[in-house]
């Protein structure tokens, strides 16, 4: 099977710092501190209401916080537009499936767009370097989407597709980009156990073929615990443990908050 390259260089940090977010009196995030250490998986876990897809949303520049900042190595990332922060190298995923009609090529090279050099006029007038473009940037969704187990379905329409595959072409896209940091908003949501299976291995794979980094908000904690080398843990908004698994499924602060008498491995949704 042919896969993408690993990039030549592992990505920055992404540091975030004091990041604070105010909804008319409600403190959503509280200064908020983690580092995603290069090639890691960081894993933001806590219950319900506890900030996690706020935090996200600061991550990938739809929420602007009150204070705090979001660095991708030495790239301020915290008042920057979604599409820029995109094009620093920032991908992510939706907790609700977002695919567009048309095929699984179609859906995958939307994420090319911002790649593009070749310009709209170039594109419409179809002149030789922008379908040289074109033809490249098919070649890379396609090899994409061999490496997410996606190859057999590339020329199909996503509405006929199961639930877990339209998760997983979701994840194509997001990989389209290249992107150096990953964003995984609960990519297991709504998957049954074989589903929820196949994307863990498909996570753990693009981890090892691609070296990025990924930052993974997810409710199963079976997942989390096996895919996150660091885990955050968010309740009512603030930080109140950070560490490997093992440290933060045996905190008392985390087990009072989140998991309760629940194991380690169960889903705390």
């Amino acid at each position: 099977m042919s896969t993408p390259a690993a990039p030549a260089a592992a990505p920055p940090p992404l540091d975030v710092r004091g990041v604070t977010v105010r909804f008319a009196g409600l403190l959503a995030l509280d200064d908020v501190s983690f580092t995603v250490a290069p090639g890691t998986v960081h894993a933001v876990i806590g219950p319900n209401g506890a900030g996690k897809s706020t935090c996200f949303n600061v991550l990938s520049g739809l929420y602007r916080p009150s204070a705090g900042t979001v660095r991708l190595g030495a790239a301020e990332l915290t008042r920057l537009a979604p599409h820029r922060i995109a094009a620093l190298g920032v991908a992510r995923t939706f907790q609700n499936i977002v695919t567009t009609q048309g095929t699984v090529a179609d859906n995958l090279m939307l994420g090319r767009h911002a790649l593009s050099h070749a310009g709209f006029a170039a594109s419409a007038l179809r002149l030789p370097r922008a379908l040289r473009e074109q033809r490249a940037h098919l070649a890379k969704a396609r090899e994409i989407a061999e490496l997410i187990g996606l190859g057999a379905h590339f020329d199909s329409p996503v509405a006929l597709l199961s639930y877990g595959d339209r998760k997983r072409v979701e994840l194509a896209r997001a990989l389209c980009l290249e992107p150096r940091v990953l964003l995984l908003d609960e990519p297991v949501a709504g998957m049954n156990a074989a589903e929820r299976t196949r994307m863990t291995g498909v996570i753990e794979e693009i981890r090892a073929e691609l070296g990025l980094s990924v930052v993974l908000v997810e409710h199963d904690m079976g997942l989390v615990m096996r895919l996150a080398d660091e885990v955050t843990v968010l309740d009512f908004g603030r930080a109140i443990a950070h560490g490997t698994p093992d440290e933060v499924r045996r905190d008392p602060e985390v087990l009072r908050a989140y998991l309760g008498t629940a194991g380690a491995g169960e889903d705390a949704a």
